[in-house]
């Protein structure tokens, strides 16, 4: 099977779900007949307008990719999916789709209230094909992943929203499916069940399935999808590369991180900049460039043994590097009035992406700050290589025949 490049990973030139042309309507109604009388009196008067969620939507969803759908509220990313689950049918337009399908959609999606989780296990399993004796041999899996313990055993009415989504990602990853689509649910779990979730994502992921999520979260799409498609009032607006589609979403969303500063200011961070090996500000660098950030700073009063530091943010707000005159062993006796520290970085080792910068002054033991620029500034990296994660390294690989 010849292989396509999809971002860093690769896969299959065989189509796992088509959509040709697809549209989809629904009719808002101008108003609201509540009693009997009014329903036969106003049979033929009442009007509606018809609401086009999606317009003319083509897109080819290749055997093992990872797809992300993201976009505003209102511009047809669930019902794309419902779509696919053949839950709803296209107006116009025709959709196909190639192998099995699991999926887990909105908070209580395919259970029943009155039944007990264990029992809405064969239930779900029944409904995509599965009969009673496989699902007996793959029920302590779900059971164990859910890790809802004894109210496994209780009506599922009574489950909180985490307890939704903890049984139904179990059962939709659990039935091992050829399709696995997936609809803002993992927002809802607590942090601990969405590092499991994403970790079961990458292992399918590894197997060659075929994942399709939605996701408010641009940037998890942008951290674990090969491509990304980016919905606009039901139409395409952008489909490609993660990072790209996400950056220029967040531009169009205003939803990048609005920053904020706070401290006493006996310390003040006058101006930051980013310099890059001649001395000249810059915004784009290459993996493996050098990079000086310098602060400038001024105290009218004198502030004894203060500490100067920053941190380099990825687009999910995680921390990738950071560092401060203590940690680096650097003891400033006092400041008083202006000055500069120039952090000399001699080779960025982070792959592609935007990343944020914080910069801060505070007492040694980090009790007081002077003055905190959180994510304020920023910087694109552009890396050569296919290398996955955050940070690149030096390696080096010798194969000797035995």
């Amino acid at each position: 099977m010849v292989a396509r490049e999809i971002g860093i990973r690769q896969s299959s030139k065989i189509p796992a779900i088509e959509l040709e042309s697809v549209s989809k309507c629904f009719r808002l109604y101008h108003d609201a007949n509540y009693s009997l009388k009014e329903k036969v009196i106003n049979f033929r008067k009442r009007g509606y307008d018809l609401f086009w969620a999606l317009k003319g939507v083509d897109l080819t969803i290749f055997q093992g990719e990872t797809l992300g759908i993201i976009g505003p509220n209102g511009s047809g990313k669930s019902t794309l999916l419902r779509m696919m689950t053949r839950i709803m049918s296209p107006n116009e337009g025709q959709i196909r789709t190639h192998g099995t399908i699991a999926a887990l959609l909105e908070l209580g999606a395919g259970f029943h209230p009155d039944l007990t989780g264990r029992e809405n296990i064969y239930l779900n399993a029944s409904i995509l094909g599965f009969k009673r004796r496989e699902i007996e041999g793959i029920i302590d899996e779900i059971v164990a992943f859910s890790e809802l313990g004894p109210f496994i055993e209780n009506q599922v009415k009574n489950y909180s929203s985490g307890m939704y989504v903890r049984l139904g990602f179990s059962i939709a990853i659990n039935l091992n499916p050829d399709i696995l689509l997936i609809d803002e649910v993992l927002a809802v779990g607590d942090e601990s069940f969405q590092g499991k979730c994403l970790d079961r994502i990458a292992r399918m992921q590894q197997e060659g399935k075929t994942i399709v999520l939605v996701t408010h979260d641009s940037d998890i799409a942008a951290s674990v999808c090969d491509r990304v498609l980016w919905l606009e009032k039901g139409e395409e607006k952008m489909i490609g590369d993660p990072i790209e589609v996400t950056e220029l979403y967040h531009e169009a969303m205003r939803m990048r991180p609005e920053g904020s500063e706070f401290g006493t200011r006996d310390i003040v961070i006058n101006r930051v900049d980013i310099l890059n090996s001649k001395g000249e500000a810059e915004t784009e660098f290459e993996t493996g460039e050098p990079l000086v950030l310098r602060i400038n700073y001024s105290a009218d009063d004198p502030v004894e043994d203060p500490v100067f530091g920053f941190g380099f943010y990825n687009q999910m707000g995680f921390m990738v590097y950071g560092t401060n005159t203590r940690l680096r062993g650097l003891d400033i006796a006092k400041v008083d009035g202006q000055g500069k520290m120039d952090f000399k970085i001699s080779a960025l080792p982070m792959l592609d992406g935007r990343y944020y910068i914080s910069v801060a002054a505070h007492t040694r033991d980090g009790m007081v700050n002077y003055h905190w620029l959180d994510k304020l500034y920023y910087f694109d990296m552009h890396s050569p290589g296919k290398e996955e994660g955050f940070l690149t390294m030096e390696c080096d690989i010798d194969l000797a025949p035995q």
